[in-house]
């Protein structure tokens, strides 16, 4: 089948984003027309009547792996980074229901105050009232990626595919800003992916995806439209299958 028309298949999608695809031209926080391009981008691919939840990352404010840096000790720094990933997740609530498309954030790491805590149950009812959930607190627990969030949220909500977003548009045999002899995969399976040590999105991730037979797609979020123009099959990107 060809990628364009499986995609055309997918009803309910995973979105990863970075926390560093929030900050924009700026070297940390949020940049705010950055956050309103993404958000409208998310509204939508809504409105297509395509199932949207959305696991952000961190970066932006902090990342646990780079807690060692710091004096602080990995599982402390994870939490840590957790956190960074709620802020990230109300600034996108907000930005989404500005643009006339109802959202709601759950936080695998339970802060009722200000959001509500993550289950499979509430996330499905908000996803089958047409919100767009935004996931935060990766999988709530130190040692683990947002990446590897993604893939686990994606098994666990029954999603169709991993979209992941990138700086990049797909995933290339070197890092093309290092090597300009680096070329872009077209297709790649998640066994390819593992052996090759392909790094845009870690080991873990990669094998979880497999286990339940998820694509992902690899995409630049780089330009307006980027996630729909993704979902639609119009832009660069690189497919990795089971």
């Amino acid at each position: 089948m060809p990628v364009s028309a499986e995609i055309a298949t997918w009803k309910r999608v995973i979105v990863k984003l970075s926390g560093e695809a929030l900050m924009g031209p700026q070297t940390h926080g949020l940049h705010e027309g950055t956050v309103q391009r993404i958000a409208a981008d998310l509204a939508s691919c809504a409105a297509l009547g395509i199932e949207i939840g959305v696991v952000v990352g961190g970066g932006n404010f902090f990342r646990g792996i780079q807690g060692a840096d710091k004096g602080i000790e990995r599982a402390r720094a994870d939490s840590i980074g957790m956190l960074a990933t709620v802020m990230n997740a109300l600034a996108l609530e907000q930005a989404i229901e500005a643009e006339g498309q109802s959202a709601r954030a759950l936080s695998a790491v339970a802060m009722p105050a200000v959001c509500q805590p993550y289950s499979r149950q509430a996330a499905l009812n908000h996803l089958g009232k047409n919100r767009v959930v935004v996931l935060a607190g990766g999988t709530g627990n130190p040692f683990f990626t947002t990446d590897t969030g993604a893939a686990l949220r994606a098994a666990e909500l029954s999603a169709d595919a991993v979209m992941k977003a990138t700086q990049v548009d797909g995933v290339y045999t070197a890092d093309p800003k290092k090597d300009p002899t680096a070329t872009r995969y077209e297709r790649l399976t998640h066994d390819e992916a593992i052996a090759k040590n392909l790094a845009v999105m870690d080991t873990a991730a990669f094998a979880l995806a497999r286990e339940n037979r998820i694509p992902i797609i690899v995409f630049s979020i780089g330009e307006p439209g980027a996630i729909r123009g993704a979902l639609e099959g119009r832009n660069r990107a690189t497919f990795v299958v089971p």
